[in-house]
């Protein structure tokens, strides 16, 4: 699904990674109202397959896939630039954090997440974007 919102400078390309089809549609509507680019997919395959052409300022991933895992999946994402990447899942043990840490996850976010503290990680991000 890709959907466009107006554009504004804190405007971002966020592309979304989720099985969970209540959930994806949510986080897409939501961060369309945010004002921000949306394209969701539902599978590891398919992020490896969209992602490099989407020219995305922000990868939102599941952890637990339905072919992999997020984890697996950044460590097998080529991108021409960084994307400023955040892990969501219903784990949220120290393993778990450290381990999306350590595969280039900025944050991981504990479902059910926290919409403020989305919305200042995605606010940082655009801060980030615009001063490249």
């Amino acid at each position: 699904m890709v959907t466009n919102a107006p554009s504004h400078p804190s405007r971002l390309r966020v592309f979304i990674v989720e099985n969970h089809d209540d959930t994806r549609n949510t986080l897409s509507m939501l961060m369309v109202a945010m004002g921000h680019e949306v394209r969701s997919v539902s599978c590891m395959r398919e992020a490896l397959d969209q992602l490099p052409a989407a020219d995305a300022d922000v990868l939102v991933s599941d952890i637990g896939l339905p072919d992999g895992d997020g984890w697996e999946l950044m460590q097998r994402l080529r991108l021409e630039h960084p994307l400023y990447a955040i892990a969501m899942s219903g784990y949220g043990m120290a393993e778990d954090r450290e381990r999306s840490l350590a595969a280039g996850f900025r944050y991981h976010l504990v479902k059910p997440m926290d919409i403020e503290k989305l919305e200042a990680l995605l606010a940082e991000a655009a801060r980030e974007r615009s001063a490249h």
